[in-house]
């Protein structure tokens, strides 16, 4: 952990330097640790931290599945998702035939190259700030549909018996039957937790955002030894008890809350997937690599131009999800891994299919990045003459940024007595406010709007449209935090007003050029010393 730790903070310098994308450069650290230099090897340590990152993975997964949200995806996610499924792993499917593998292993090859990666898709949308664009809402709606699909592959596959004589029908049964009665059983539980068990113990440890992380993970973990219960992967657990926390409030600042953990674990684990490169191997498979890589880089796309394309979107919004998606997933891998582990596959289409994902990550995480540059090229060169490609670009391809709609508002943070009494008297005047804080109980019954979350997170301030705020006000005690919400303010001009409870900290915030300090100590003083004035005691 520690060479690996090394290694990675001195490759993402280099990394940085030249706009190489975080997840390149992880897989060029396990290249260079574990095929080229041979320090790491992957042991059991190793291995439970990447496996660790994908349940968290799957937990953040199911986090976003809100019924508001599922709702928001509408048509086009669930159609078009469902569709690309259908028509990549037949095209897939045919593609591997062709290259002369045989019909299990053709039809576990379609599977990896069907599926898109979340963890790549949603980091580099977020760090480009198109997450709410048209097309990245639309990604991210396909990339549930293909998680819910891969859930419903993960359950087949931990019923399934398999080994070098054929199968068992018989255990195979059984299996399944037992894999899906627990599915089934477990999502009775999340829904059920979700609505009945969750809401009111959850209602009182957000007030404490640590106590809140701990009882999510703690749940996550529940789930998960329920999971393995049944014999079902541990990514289903997980899943599942995003999924049930999703359905509350608090999910936003979960999400926020469990996503550097996650962040790290992952890391590690596109590390590890480096190492677990096998050069020897790989010089023998590399005109299959190259043209399952092809397909997934190009075909892909062009099966996503057709479907949202053809259901009437514009022809930006089409060929961006589409490219946007053209990798596969690290759900690739587990398939695979636990098909190789039933004995369904051998380990020649382990490798083809970590080779292909390995090189569509690194490849798309480029082409992500110049999206809107690749499209402005190819529609000079007349890429999308096509009739069912002329919809209303200027209207279906706009980008909706954080913080939408809200403008010359003030933005009052931490809803503790003084916060509270100062929304309730700006909204008075006439003021537009946004209520923050991470105790849902402290945002009940305040008029204005309110947001659900800590301060601290710049996605946060982000949200609350800060940058065009008309005030800034900290209601906090927390000195930490109004040094960072002085700062952050005046990084974009916005005027701050911060409460200040400790004397000792006012140089800080007069070195930050803080506009307003609300002294309560010397502010008392003055009140008192106006009173005794009208009262005849003092001149």
């Amino acid at each position: 952990m520690g060479i690996i730790a090394v290694c990675a903070a001195i490759l993402v310098a280099v990394g940085r330097a030249v706009r190489m994308p975080a997840i390149v450069v992880c897989l060029l650290c396990g290249i260079l640790l574990g095929p080229v230099l041979g320090w790491v090897e992957i042991g059991e340590g190793l291995g439970l931290v990447s496996e660790t990152g994908i349940a968290l993975l799957l937990f953040l997964v199911g986090l976003e599945l809100s019924v508001s949200k599922v709702r928001d995806v509408g048509k086009v996610a669930l159609l078009g998702g469902f569709l690309q499924v259908a028509v990549t792993a037949a095209l897939g499917f045919g593609l591997s035939l062709g290259l002369g593998f045989g019909l299990m292993e053709a039809m576990f090859l379609a599977m990896a190259l069907t599926f898109s990666s979340t963890v790549v898709v949603v980091k580099l949308l977020t760090e480009k700030g198109e997450i709410e664009s048209l097309y990245g809402r639309i990604a991210v709606g396909v990339l549930l549909v293909q998680d819910l699909v891969v859930i419903v592959l993960l359950t087949f596959l931990a019923g399934m018996s398999g080994g070098k004589a054929g199968l068992d029908a018989g255990a195979v049964g059984f299996g399944l039957l037992k894999a899906f009665g627990g599915m089934a059983a477990l999502v009775a539980v999340a829904l059920v937790a979700s609505k009945y068990l969750l809401p009111r113990p959850f209602r009182w440890a957000a007030r404490s955002p640590e106590i809140l992380l701990i009882w999510a993970l703690s749940w996550c973990f529940l789930m998960v030894l329920g999971a393995h219960a049944f014999g079902l992967s541990h990514e289903v657990g997980a899943f599942l008890a995003g999924m049930s926390l999703a359905q509350l409030p608090y999910n936003e600042n979960l999400r926020m809350r469990v996503h550097p953990l996650m962040n790290f674990f992952i890391a590690v684990f596109f590390v590890t997937l480096g190492v677990r490169i096998d050069f020897d191997g790989a010089l023998g498979q590399m005109g299959a690599t190259a043209a399952l890589a092809a397909f997934v880089l190009i075909g892909k796309p062009l099966v996503f131009l057709g479907i949202i394309g053809g259901m009437g979107y514009g022809r930006k919004t089409a060929f961006l999800t589409g490219l946007t998606l053209a990798q596969t997933s690290e759900f690739s891998f587990i398939l695979a891994g636990l098909a190789m582990g039933k004995g369904l596959i051998g380990g020649e289409v382990m490798l083809v299919t970590a080779l292909v994902g390995v090189g569509t990550i690194a490849i798309s995480s480029y082409m992500i990045n110049q999206s809107h540059g690749l499209y402005a090229w190819l529609l000079k060169l007349g890429a999308f003459q096509f009739r069912f490609l002329d919809g209303k670009p200027e209207v279906t391809d706009r980008i909706v940024q954080p913080g939408h709609g809200l403008e010359r508002h003030v933005i009052v943070v931490g809803m503790n007595a003084l916060g509270r009494e100062i929304v309730r008297r700006l909204v008075a005047k006439g003021e537009r406010t946004l209520a923050v804080d991470t105790d849902p109980v402290k945002l009940e019954g305040l008029p204005g709007r309110k947001l659900l979350g800590s301060a601290d997170y710049l996605s946060v301030l982000e949200e609350a449209g800060y940058e065009k705020a008309k005030l800034i006000v900290s209601a906090l005690q927390i000195e930490e935090t109004n040094d960072l919400l002085a700062y952050r303010s005046k990084s974009v001009g916005v005027p701050c007003a911060i409460h200040v409870v400790d004397l000792s900290v006012v140089d800080n915030l007069l070195e930050l050029e803080t506009d307003y300090l609300m002294v309560p100590k010397v502010d008392g003083v003055k009140a008192q010393l106006r009173t005794l004035k009208e009262m005849g005691v003092l001149k």
